[in-house]
C-alpha cells in the first residue's frame, strides 16, 4: 500500500485516448505552475475545491490491480503533475515495485529538478508533453517568466534525451499557428530531437468551446478551433523536418 498523499480530480480505468497508440490507466492530479489561456482542466491546475482532493490510494490501487493485465501504462497527468513530485514518487515507486506497471507521465518538462529525480530513480518510461509555442502566448504569464520557462522546457528536452526515454510530442494548434513559427522553434529543439530514438509528433486543434470550457473564453474565441487545412499544413510542415506525424482533427457537432 502506497503511503503518498496526492490531490487529484481522480482516475480513469481503461483509456484509449490519453497516451498514441495504447490503452492507459489514466490519473489525474491537481496544481500546475502555468496558467495556460486555452487549458480545459484549469480548474485542476488551480486546485479547485470543487474538482481537488486527496486521492484514496486503497481504491486506487485496487483498480490498478483489476486493470493492470490490460492496459500498457499507468498515465499520470493533470494539471503539472511534477508540482506533487515528492508524493507522486512514492505512488511511482509502489506501482513499480509491486505491481511492475510501466508509468508514462504527461508534464510541460519545466520543473526540471522533479523531472530528474523521477527520472534517474527509473521511475517513468515513457514521457508526453505539449509544445506550446510561442511561450509568450500559450504559458499565460508575464513576458519574461515565460521565456525563462521555456529555457526551462529546452532543459527539460535535453534531459529526456539524455535517457532515451519515448516521447510523445503534442504540438497544440491555434489559429495563429504557422509552420514558420512552428520551424522556429522546433529548430531551437531539433539537437534534442534528434537524439531520441522513439519520438511520435502529435498535431492537436486548441479547442475552445462548445468542445470545451477553457480558462479563458475569450482568448480562446479568438484564437482556439483552427481549420483542418491549418492542421494539414502544419503537419505537412513537421513532416518535411524528418519526424513521424500524427494529427488529432475532432467533429464538432
Amino acid at each position: 500500500m502506497s503511503d503518498a498523499r496526492l490531490i487529484g480530480a481522480g482516475w480513469k480505468s481503461i483509456s484509449l485516448i490519453d497516451v498514441v497508440d495504447s490503452v492507459t490507466f489514466t490519473v489525474w492530479l491537481c496544481g500546475c505552475n502555468l496558467s495556460c489561456p486555452f487549458c480545459h482542466n484549469w480548474k485542476l491546475a488551480g486546485n479547485n475545491p470543487e474538482r481537488c482532493d486527496f486521492l484514496d490510494n486503497r481504491r486506487l490501487l485496487e483498480d490498478v490491480e483489476a486493470s493492470r493485465g490490460l492496459i500498457d501504462f499507468l498515465h499520470v497527468t493533470g494539471g503539472e503533475p511534477l508540482v506533487q513530485y515528492i508524493e507522486l514518487g512514492k505512488l511511482l515507486r509502489t506501482l513499480k515495485e509491486s505491481y511492475g506497471i510501466e508509468v508514462s507521465l504527461n508534464t510541460n518538462l519545466t520543473l526540471t529538478s522533479p523531472l530528474s529525480r523521477i527520472i534517474e530513480e527509473d521511475l517513468v518510461d515513457h514521457l508526453a508533453t505539449d509544445f506550446k509555442v510561442p511561450p509568450d502566448k500559450m504559458f499565460g504569464l508575464s513576458s519574461l517568466l515565460a521565456q525563462k520557462l521555456w529555457q526551462k522546457y529546452e532543459e527539460g528536452l535535453s534531459l529526456v534525451a539524455d535517457h532515451q526515454l519515448p516521447l510523445e510530442l503534442r504540438i497544440p494548434i491555434a489559429k495563429f499557428t504557422t509552420p514558420e513559427l512552428l520551424g522556429e522553434y522546433l529548430r531551437r529543439v531539433e539537437r534534442s530531437l534528434s537524439r531520441l530514438s522513439k519520438l511520435v509528433i502529435v498535431i492537436n486543434p486548441l479547442l475552445g468551446e462548445p468542445a470545451t470550457t477553457p480558462r479563458d473564453r475569450e482568448w480562446c474565441s479568438s484564437h482556439c478551433n483552427p481549420s483542418n487545412d491549418r492542421l494539414d499544413e502544419i503537419a505537412e510542415s513537421v513532416k518535411k523536418l524528418g519526424f513521424e506525424v500524427k494529427i488529432k482533427k475532432w467533429v464538432l457537432g
